[in-house]
């Protein structure tokens, strides 16, 4: 999960830029960049951190120029937290291309072979993002002739990688010298969003990860983009689309509406906020069947993300809805926080307990998910210490019982608490009274319900169900492998694909 922006604007954009970047930063705390284009070429500042931390007065003098890209990263399936991996990533042919993206790869290993052996193509890091920059300026390379950029060779480069690349990745590029191109998988796993703005000077487009960014710097939702499709912005501020992939098809993340976009985001035409409300309706059908009437005194929300669900919950239960934990809001989301033992002292940190409204109760906690279970295991202790006499725990979304790899750091089946685990072994080891977990169907529900023009969605982490085709018990085990060993130097992989080619030729 990442936030990526793009902007061709009429005036200096580095502003804009950092501005959609602060209302994107609850989607990536781990670094940040920004990429702008001028007359003179390229200009970029990224780093580790906050938006807030990476980005001083002089760096954004430094950020000349009407049109650029930037994101706030956080860390996916294994990937490094190195600052040589803080997006966006440069290729200086054909044209001088520099690339952001929201996503992962699920074939970069095979990519990586491929450019070493048939692009030609040097990679630096062992990020995703430096493979799909590379393999989408050898394809533009293939598709243009003479020094001459139009919309066509675009479309037919982004078509090409569509042909390669496997995962999920939504992109914002620009092409220096010619404008802002945006694009998304075949599949439409993570999100992206066209807004408008009409000035004295012409018009002004901004593409997004979430409608909240376009919003909040007062420009006009028009549309989501759509799977396979590309657009292209020039510098003049004309537009062009196409649909680049051969049987496009819609499969929203269902983790986005569950946890990592803003409430007030709307995302393939669902309301991130209406579903969270739908979730708490239906979860509380599930509650009404199988906890009994007068075992609950006060229903809770586990700050931020759970609570429309917890509201909507108390409700159709006719159950007093409480506030029992105050977030600080100057610790970092703890799902995204890398280590175990980091989590673990975060928690207590980043909540406290209100122990008049836990005191002698017996108290339903509802959380948006449960993941790893340390957050939730911490959280139903301090449920206890401030008095409760009894915890019930609910979950919004089903069990997590499978790895993410399309974009979620979810990447190894025994970080899972939902993993081979009953719903009552999950129970003690979160040491709570009681469970209750959503349904898979009520989750997809909740989201066509609110857009009953969305049928599908990837939801692998609850399903096991990986729509590209190309996930097997292997992959997950050599990425599982890979997390839990160094990698080996980038040539030593090509070396051994390449031996492992004769070999099988022979």
């Amino acid at each position: 999960m990442c936030g990526i922006v793009g902007v061709v604007s009429q005036s200096p954009v580095n502003q804009l830029l950092y501005d959609a970047l602060l209302l994107l930063q609850h989607r990536g705390q781990d670094a940040a960049g920004i990429a702008t284009n001028h007359a003179s070429g390229f200009s970029m500042h990224k780093a580790n951190g906050l938006v807030r931390d990476v980005f001083r007065t002089r760096n954004m003098r430094s950020l000349p120029g009407n049109t650029g890209i930037g994101q706030v990263r956080y860390p996916t399936a294994g990937s490094s937290s190195s600052e040589e991996e803080a997006q966006p990533f440069y290729v200086n042919a054909p044209f001088g291309i520099i690339l952001a993206h929201n996503g992962n790869l699920t074939n970069a290993e095979q990519l990586k072979v491929e450019m070493f052996k048939n692009d030609r193509r040097h990679l630096n890091t062992d990020s995703d993002t430096e493979v799909l920059v590379n393999v989408f300026a050898h394809e533009l390379q293939q598709a243009t002739t003479g020094y001459s950029l139009d919309p066509a060779a675009l479309f037919k480069a982004v078509g090409m990688v569509h042909k390669r690349v496997r995962g999920s990745y939504a992109v914002v590029a620009q092409i220096a010298g010619y404008g802002l191109l945006g694009f998304r998988d075949p599949y439409g796993i993570r999100p992206m969003c066209l807004g408008f703005n009409e000035t004295d000077r012409g018009p002004e487009y901004m593409l997004a990860s979430e409608s909240v960014a376009l919003e909040g710097l007062g420009f006009r939702f028009l549309r989501d983009v759509m799977p396979g499709e590309a657009i292209f912005i020039d510098n003049d501020g004309k537009l062009y689309n196409q649909q680049c992939a051969e049987n496009p098809t819609l499969n929203p993340c269902a983790f986005e509406f569950v946890y990592l976009a803003r409430p007030d985001s709307v995302i393939d035409g669902a309301s991130v906020y209406a579903t969270r409300l739908k979730m708490g309706e239906l979860l509380a059908e599930k509650i009404r069947r199988e906890i009994a009437g007068g075992d609950i005194d006060v229903v809770m929300p586990i700050p931020d993300s759970s609570r429309p669900a917890a509201m909507e919950l108390a409700l159709k239960l006719n159950l007093d809805y409480r506030e029992g934990f105050i977030k600080n809001r100057y610790i970092g989301r703890t799902f995204i926080m890398p280590g175990q033992g980091l989590r673990k002292k975060s928690v207590r940190q980043k909540l406290n307990a209100i122990g008049s409204e836990f005191k002698g109760k017996s108290v339903l906690l509802v959380d948006d998910s449960i993941v790893r279970g340390t957050t939730s295991r911490e959280i139903v202790q301090m449920a206890r210490e401030a008095g409760a006499k009894r915890v019930i725990f609910a979950s919004a979304a089903p069990p997590v019982k499978y790895p993410n790899v399309y974009g979620i750091d979810m990447p190894t089946r025994d970080e899972l608490i939902a993993y081979g685990r009953t719903d009552e072994e999950v129970c003690r080891e979160i040491t709570a009274d009681a469970l209750v977990y959503q349904d898979v169907e009520a989750l997809k529900r909740s989201i066509s319900d609110v857009n009953p023009a969305l049928k599908n969605f990837e939801a692998s982490c609850f399903d096991g169900h990986y729509i590209t085709g190309d996930i097997s018990r292997d992959y997950l085990d050599r990425l599982e492998f890979a997390r839990k060993n160094p990698k080996p130097a980038l040539e030593d992989v090509v070396r051994s694909q390449l031996n492992l080619n004769l070999a099988r030729a022979e």
